[in-house]
């Protein structure tokens, strides 16, 4: 699988009996994200899709929002001191006319793969205006029944994970619960911004009437760049945050938690969701 796994010597204990083995890991390298040759952000990822993740993370910045605003994405050779390429530093160009934001009080710091906010200057410099305000608006409606089936069908579809078992993953599911697109990662949040950058340049967005499935949690930035892309649904197996049921509930944003079997928690949204007779 390239660079997206590495192998590893582990020592395995199983029923008290020690051997030596290879273990197959994710693997996990940082990536610079440059625009227009300035660099904005680093975040450590699974390598793979990197021109999705750096635009579908410009869609969450509010910096993009259409195919033809970018004139180029590129990676950067020269990017050590010997002049080779890494593949690990990304320069996004934007097309003539396109403003470039003053990134200097923006996210310009190490992000994790598993804190896709830190750097940023405050709360409210997250709450970036949607290119796409009419998410209220989007009437999709999908079954609790066929809802709760989307996770053992994302779960299938995750070949790195069945290899490595270390690996986030996003899908994007149509009303009648057909897989649009998956992407997996180290970091959760890199996974949403793949799926997200595939649509931008393929000319997608918004992506209305579709659901987004998080293998994880659905954190505030989670739910920012759900609502940045025009997706009315975002459902995740583990809980929400605090802040990510109130950016739901301002943007008219459905969101559900704990989506385990045949039970969930709509936190906000709820008339998207068909459940009973109404099903």
């Amino acid at each position: 699988m390239g660079r997206v796994t590495e192998r590893r010597r582990v020592i395995r204990i199983r029923n008290g009996l020690a051997g030596v083995r290879p273990d197959t890991l994710v693997a996990e390298e940082p990536l610079e994200i440059r625009l227009n040759g300035k660099p904005l952000a680093v975040t450590m990822r699974t390598p793979g899709d990197d021109f999705a993740l750096a635009a579908g993370f410009l869609v969450s910045e509010g910096v993009l929002g259409a195919a033809d605003e970018v004139r180029s994405i590129v990676y950067c050779a020269g990017a050590t001191e010997d002049g080779s390429n890494t593949y690990n530093v990304v320069d996004v160009q934007l097309a003539p006319g396109v403003p470039v934001p003053d990134v200097s009080l923006e996210r310009n710091v190490y992000t994790s793969s598993s804190c896709g906010l830190c750097g940023k200057a405050s709360l409210d410099a997250v709450r970036t205006a949607t290119r796409f305000p009419g998410l209220a608006g989007d009437p999709v409606r999908i079954g609790a029944e066929l809802l709760s089936e989307l996770p053992d069908r994302l779960r299938g579809a995750q070949k790195v994970f069945d290899t490595t078992g270390g690996l986030h993953a996003a899908g994007l599911f149509s009303p009648e619960g057909e897989l649009l697109d998956l992407r997996e990662d180290v970091g959760r949040h890199n996974a949403v911004d793949k799926i997200v950058g595939r649509a931008l340049r393929e000319g997608m967005l918004p992506l209305a009437g579709t659901v987004l499935l998080v293998s994880g949690r659905a954190s505030f930035e989670l739910a920012q760049k759900a609502v940045m892309a025009g997706i009315p649904v975002l459902a995740a197996v583990s809980a929400p945050s605090s802040l990510a049921v109130d950016l739901a509930a301002e943007s008219g944003l459905t969101l559900v938690g704990f989506l385990r079997g045949a039970s969930m928690n709509i936190y906000a949204g709820e008339q998207r969701i068909r459940t009973g007779a109404d099903a």
